[in-house]
C-alpha cells in the first residue's frame, strides 16, 4: 500500500468528488491513465483511508424531512462515562446526521433532521433528553440553506 500522493491522485479525487459513480474506464480517460493504473491508484486511495466511502447524497426535503436543526449540547459532569454514554446515543439515532466535539462554551454540536416540528420536539424530549448527562440543549433552526457540499477542496498547485 503506497502512501505517495501526487497530482494524479488529486485529479482522481476531484473527478470522484464530482461523480463517484463514474466508471473506471471513463475516469482513466479523464485523468490520462490506463484503466489498470487508474484502478490501482483508486484502490490505494481507499486503502490509505483518503477515500472513506462512496455514498449517495439524498435530498431529505424530497423525503418529507422539513426540519433541519443545529443543536448545541453540554454534558454534566463532563467525563469519560458521560461522553461514552452520549456518543452511544448519538450513533443510535438516525435523526442525528452529524456530531462535532467543540471547544468553547458548548461540548457538542449536532445536525438533526426531522419530518416536522412535532417530530423534532418528540425526538428531543422522548429520545435525546433521556440521556441524564445532557445538561444543556440549545437549538438553532435552519431557515435556509445557502451552500451545502461534501466536496473537499484539493490543492491544485504542485
Amino acid at each position: 500500500m503506497s502512501t505517495i500522493f501526487d497530482h494524479i491522485d488529486k485529479a482522481i479525487l476531484r473527478e470522484l468528488q464530482e461523480d463517484a459513480s463514474i466508471s473506471n474506464l471513463n475516469l482513466s480517460k479523464k485523468i490520462g491513465l490506463s484503466p489498470s493504473a487508474c484502478l490501482a491508484r483508486k484502490k490505494n486511495l481507499i486503502e490509505t483511508g483518503i477515500i472513506k466511502k462512496f455514498a449517495t447524497i439524498v435530498d431529505e426535503k424530497k423525503l418529507g424531512m422539513e426540519v433541519l436543526a443545529f443543536v448545541f449540547i453540554n454534558l454534566s459532569p463532563l467525563n469519560r462515562k458521560t461522553i461514552h454514554s452520549f456518543l452511544e446515543d448519538v450513533h443510535k439515532y438516525p435523526q442525528i446526521q452529524e456530531c462535532y466535539t467543540l471547544t468553547g462554551s458548548h461540548d457538542y454540536l449536532l445536525k438533526i433532521v426531522a419530518k416536522d416540528m412535532i417530530s423534532y420536539r418528540n425526538f428531543i424530549i422522548d429520545s435525546l433528553m433521556q440521556n441524564a448527562s445532557i445538561s444543556f440543549v440549545e437549538t438553532s433552526m435552519v431557515i435556509g440553506v445557502d451552500k451545502r457540499t461534501v466536496y473537499v477542496p484539493i490543492d491544485e498547485d504542485e
